[in-house]
Formats: C-alpha cells, sequence, structure tokens
C-alpha cells in the first residue's frame, strides 16, 4: 500500500499546485536554517578523539600568590616552566606531555621558494603517542632527545609537499630560523578543529608545520605564541627562565582509565602541598583536571553566537511547520469529498490516516531536496564571514542524511493533526452532499 498511497500524492500535488509549493518551500527554508547552524554546531561541539577523550586530562594547579585568594576560585589555567618540568620528570602518569604554541621562519633553501613563516609547536616525546597523530613516514622523537635537546622535528604533509614534493624526508633537514632540525617523521594531514590539546593560542588556527622538543625550543630560543601570566612581585627579564614566575605552558596526561584520574588529582593536590611547604606556592593546594570534552565546555569551544544561532533557527523551523500544519489542514479537508468515498467503499480511519501522513512525507521529501541546496547555500556564506571557525562549515555524509531525515520527519509530525483530522471525516454527510 505504500507505493499506492505515494503515487496518489504524486498526483495531488499536481492538483494543488500552488499549496504544494508554499509547504515544500516552507519545510525547505526552515530545514534549510537549521542544517546550516547544526551542521557548524557539530562540527566545532564533536569529540575530537572520541575513543580516548576521557582518559586524556588536562591538569592545572595554582602558583599565584596570597594576594587576592579566594578559596575555591578557578587556578591558573597554564603551569610554570618549573612545574611543568617538574611534574614530567616525575612521571606519575603513563603519558604525560608539556607544550605551548611558536612560530618562526623556514628556509626551504630552494631557488623557486622563498623564506616562509609556519606555526610550530614545542612539546614532549608523549605528544605523539597522546593525540594519536598519523604518520606518512617516520615517528615522533623518544624521551632521551627531548633529554638531549636534539635537534630533530616532525613536520606535517603540507610542509613536506611544500619542501620534498610528498617524497619520504626522514633523515633530511629543514632549516627553521636559521637552525638545521633531522626530520624524524612526516605526518598525514592532521589538524584538529578546534585545536582541543591547546585552547589557549587560538582554538581555530592554521595547521602546525613543525613540531619541535621543548627543550630544544628553549636551547635555541625561538619564539612562542600564547598567553603567558607572570603573577610574581619582581620584574621579570627572562619570562621562559627555569624558576620565574609565569604560566604559559599546558600540560596533558593520558591515564589508563578514566577512575584513576582521582588518584592523580590526589597527587597534584599532594604536589601544590609540597611546593608551598617549599614557599614556592603560597595558596592552599587548589588543582583541577579536566578531560577533554569537560575541558572544551569550560573553554567555550562551541562559540556562544554559534549556539544562539542553532536554537534561533529551529524556532524558524518550527514557525515553519506550524504553517506546514495549516497548509496540510487545508489541503485534507478540501478533500473530504474524496475521503468519504473512500470510507463508504471499505477504507478505515487507520489507512486514510496513513495515506495523509505518506503525503506528508512525500512532502516533507520533496522541502528536504530544496531545503539541502538552502543549506548548502548558507554553508557558504557562513564561510565567508570573517569568523575564524568559518572555514569549517561543510556538509558531510552524516549530516546530508540527516537533513533528508529532519525533513520527513518534520512533515509527519506536521501532518499528524491534519491527518488526524481528515480521518474523521464522516462519510454519510459526504456522500450527502455529493
Amino acid at each position: 500500500m505504500f507505493s499506492y498511497y505515494f503515487k496518489l500524492a504524486l498526483r495531488s500535488f499536481g492538483r494543488n499546485k500552488i499549496l504544494t509549493a508554499l509547504m515544500v518551500l516552507a519545510i525547505a527554508l526552515g530545514i534549510g536554517a537549521a542544517m546550516t547552524t547544526l551542521t557548524v554546531f557539530k562540527v566545532l561541539s564533536g569529540d575530537p578523539i572520541p575513543h580516548k577523550s576521557d582518559r586524556l586530562f588536562f591538569a592545572q594547579v595554582d602558583p599565584y600568590t596570597k594576594e587576592g585568594y579566594q578559596p575555591g576560585e578557578e587556578p591558573e589555567m597554564q603551569m610554570t616552566r618549573f612545574d611543568a618540568e617538574e611534574l614530567l620528570r616525575q612521571k606519575k602518569a603513563p603519558r604525560q606531555a608539556m607544550m605551548t604554541g611558536g612560530g618562526g621562519i623556514v628556509d626551504p633553501r630552494i631557488d623557486a621558494l622563498k623564506p616562509f613563516s609556519i606555526n610550530m609547536r614545542y612539546t614532549s616525546a608523549d605528544f605523539f603517542p597522546m593525540f594519536d597523530t598519523p604518520f606518512a613516514f617516520g615517528q615522533g622523537w623518544s624521551a632521551d632527545e627531548d633529554q638531549g635537546r636534539s635537534r630533530v622535528a616532525v613536520i606535517s604533509n603540507t610542509l613536506n609537499d611544500k619542501l620534498f614534493k610528498g617524497a619520504n624526508s626522514v633523515g633530511k633537514e629543514v632549516l627553521v630560523e636559521g637552525h638545521a632540525m633531522r626530520i624524524v617523521g612526516v605526518l598525514k594531514k592532521w589538524n584538529p578543529a578546534p585545536k582541543f590539546y591547546d585552547l589557549y593560542s587560538g582554538k581555530f588556527d592554521s595547521e602546525e608545520d613543525v613540531f619541535l622538543p621543548f627543550s630544544t625550543s628553549l636551547d635555541l630560543k625561538l619564539d612562542r605564541n600564547g598567553n603567558m601570566n607572570c603573577f610574581g612581585r619582581e620584574l621579570v627579564n627572562d619570562a621562559t627562565a627555569p624558576n620565574v614566575p609565569c604560566a604559559w605552558i599546558q600540560y596533558w596526561v593520558e591515564l589508563n582509565s578514566p577512575g584513576d584520574a582521582k588518584d592523580f588529582k590526589a597527587y597534584l593536590d599532594n604536589y601544590s602541598e609540597q611546593q608551598r611547604a617549599s614557599g614556592r606556592f603560597e595558596r592552599p593546594a587548589n588543582t583541577r583536571l579536566r578531560n577533554v570534552m569537560e575541558l572544551m565546555e569550560y573553554r567555550n569551544a562551541v562559540p556562544g553566537d554559534v549556539r544562539l544561532q542553532m536554537w534561533l533557527a529551529f524556532g524558524f523551523l518550527l514557525v515553519c511547520l506550524v504553517n506546514t500544519v495549516g497548509l496540510l489542514l487545508a489541503k485534507f479537508l478540501r478533500r473530504s469529498g474524496e475521503i468519504g468515498v473512500r470510507r463508504a467503499l471499505g477504507a478505515s480511519r487507520a489507512e486514510i490516516f496513513k495515506q495523509c501522513l505518506i503525503e506528508a512525507g512525500t512532502i516533507g521529501l520533496a522541502g528536504g531536496l530544496l531545503g539541502l541546496v538552502f543549506a548548502l547555500f548558507g554553508l557558504w556564506a557562513v564561510r565567508q564571514r570573517p569568523a575564524e571557525y568559518a572555514s569549517l562549515a561543510h556538509l558531510d555524509g552524516s549530516m546530508l542524511l540527516a537533513t533528508f531525515a529532519l525533513a520527513v520527519l518534520a512533515s509527519m509530525l506536521a501532518g499528524i493533526l491534519p491527518a488526524w483530522r481528515a480521518m474523521q471525516v464522516a462519510p454519510a454527510l459526504q456522500l450527502k452532499s455529493q
């Protein structure tokens, strides 16, 4: 019966072209607006590393002075060099990494190319296995190379394509800020958005092309990017020196299970109390340990305007559906005579209800097709905006299917009341009026 009712729906479209066009347009506009904003929201709020996001934790301690202290307040988001290096040395987590962003100039040593600027990341050896960075060639460096301040580098596939035409460049050198770095690994395309592992130097920054050992970046005095908070009572000359009270390093740990977070949090508390006892910290232990999704929520990885736009778009979809209900009601009740004849010939109320719902779903399918065009146009418009996340606005396969599913579901929900009214038509009255 489904195919029969579907054919009836198509025939009905031809008899009521203007009314059908209005319903298709109403649904398409609502679906287009909703899917545009929902796609952007999904891109920004999705779990960037779902298989282990509950085991990756961002660690915080509170190294501030006693001045202005309020119990329970949020501690400093980043760590001082001393604390990050000490936690790394104590190695209380299976994997741990300290890091910060950087930038510099690469000399391609190719006549056809001029030196160009790149984004960099200074980190420690566990960064690559912790965040499951995919390698095209080679691998990351070792902890021994961290300690030895080795001049090694992992480069992006983009830089590898530019300098070595995509060939295996492991063992070759890249000249960064005038320093020759031996390439030990080349990443496949990898540029998480938002950049969940560093939400402090730009959530949607462009791809990082060179990864260097943190110790090497200090040894070579390379430029760094990102926030730095200095809180001591004395003037700071070199904010990157070992014992300077300046927080500028992100610190991540990977634990064996989410349940281990409680023990590691206790370790951070004990560490803070030890530092207070030694005179470095002045405040009572005030630590935080957030997993990936908790940190993204806390740092508002999804901009507030994106959330607002999504709810407004779904509100607009609701208005479109209310209008569609009225149009469907008018359409079905105009066919009361036809429905009365069918009922008199033996069709049950359930069959009338089913027929009307299938017709509503068919309208939704047509609205979904047009809504997809509107959504693609909407995403194109988003990409023209100056927002930092604009370039991420693309419709993937799952959202494509969701567009049609939402359109059909919405139209069928809108068709419930009109279908219910249609099946209440009394056949005797309709036959008498005919």
